[in-house]
């Protein structure tokens, strides 16, 4: 038996019974806006640094220059982008995983197949920067929180689709286990 063509680009469903495999569907961090105001610290670290290279006053060293404009660098510019780069979000067909920390790593997951409701929020700064907050709750667990995500319609269409395509799956698995046809 061949499977049929799918439309619109879903990849083809497994015969029933068998196991399907668990493919990547996106893979994104939240929105880089909170670094806006990192940058601008860099920028004018850098040019309050240029100006004031061997400009400076009698008692004050170029070198303690150079260490304060670094040291405020490291703390305002860098330790916040390795904070953003530490925390991302994995779609998958079967489950989304949230990955946090960054000594210790934080790992949270929901299964597409046990279902859950989605919910979005988006204020007007979310709005205007195009990202949103979407909350998605089974009822049993935690809510698994994903705040300032990019493209925030297309992340929700995405999980309902894959919601649907789950619970698709396990009925029709579950009804080619109890009658025995094996979905013939």
């Amino acid at each position: 038996m061949t499977q049929p063509v799918t439309l619109g680009g879903r990849p083809t469903m497994p015969p029933p019974g068998a196991p399907a495999e668990e493919l990547l569907i996106a893979r994104f961090r939240t929105h880089a806006r909170r670094l806006f105001w990192s940058a601008l610290v860099l920028i004018a670290v850098f040019g309050a640094t240029t100006f004031f290279y061997d400009n400076l006053p009698a008692p004050f060293e170029n070198w303690m220059l150079l260490t304060a404009a670094g040291g405020i660098v490291l703390l305002l510019v860098v330790v916040p982008w390795v904070v953003w780069y530490s925390r991302s979000v994995t779609l998958t067909t079967r489950r989304v995983i949230v990955n946090h920390g960054i000594g210790a790593r934080n790992r949270q997951e929901m299964s597409h197949a046990r279902g859950y409701t989605i919910g979005v929020r988006r204020g007007v700064i979310q709005r205007m920067w195009g990202v949103g907050t979407i909350t998605l709750s089974n009822g049993v667990d935690a809510p698994l929180r994903l705040a300032n995500v990019p493209n925030v319609t297309l992340v929700h269409e995405t999980l309902a689709d894959q919601i649907e395509v789950s619970q698709i799956l396990a009925h029709r698995d579950a009804q080619a286990g109890h009658d025995g046809t094996a979905g013939f």
